[in-house]
């Protein structure tokens, strides 16, 4: 569908998708209907059964994919320029200021709650969403090679997954409890073992 827009029609679906995040942050994904979703976002019915000819469920998935692209939105400019130790701790303290603000609620995780990870597309988000997070961490690591701060001969895809995991597992604690000390944690000793490898290497 979104690829046969026009893009007034891409405008107003990316309108919809996008009122319809901020209606579920606001309300919780269980308790929102399509009515909710049509008054905040001004559409009819038939507009919106244009747009997402499934229903909810197809609107739902739209959503994840906004939030899933939001969860790297929110660390940039960082997160794409990882070229310096400095830049690596500013990454850090968006990480941890993204997911301090939400606390124990994650409209991600939400979203999937709802749908379910076999719904058609929702997968497919997820793992999208890991292997561009992955890339750029891995990106960063090789800026740092370049730059003479980490031995050419560092295991850059298994360092980013490492990192990565340790970033989730931290979320994963955050969301369970409120408490972010173990992704302050996480964040911490992954950036401190490659400074590590960095200065073994000089």
């Amino acid at each position: 569908m979104p690829g046969q827009l026009t893009a007034k029609g891409m405008a107003t679906r990316n309108r919809v998708v996008e009122g319809a995040a901020a209606v579920l942050r606001e309300n919780g994904v269980a308790s929102v209907t399509l009515d909710d979703i049509m008054a905040r976002t001004r559409t009819s019915k038939g507009q919106l059964f244009h747009y997402f000819p499934a229903g909810k469920e197809e609107l739902l998935v739209a959503v994840a994919q906004f939030e899933a692209d939001q969860v790297l939105e929110d660390q940039q400019p960082y997160l794409d320029c990882l070229d310096s130790w400095e830049a690596w701790e500013q990454w850090r303290d968006v990480v941890i200021e993204r997911y301090e603000a939400l606390g124990d609620e994650c409209p991600l995780g939400a979203l999937f709650l709802q749908v379910g990870r076999s719904t058609p597309g929702a997968r497919a988000i997820v793992i999208e969403l890991m292997r561009r997070w992955q890339a750029s961490l891995a990106a960063g690591i090789r800026a740092l090679q370049s730059a003479g701060l980490l031995p050419a001969e560092l295991d850059v895809d298994a360092r980013a997954a490492a990192l990565l995991a340790a970033v989730q597992g931290g979320v994963s604690i955050l969301l369970s409890t409120g408490q972010s000390a173990h992704l302050r944690a996480a964040l911490d000793q992954g950036i401190a073992d490659l400074r590590r490898a960095g200065s073994a290497a000089q």
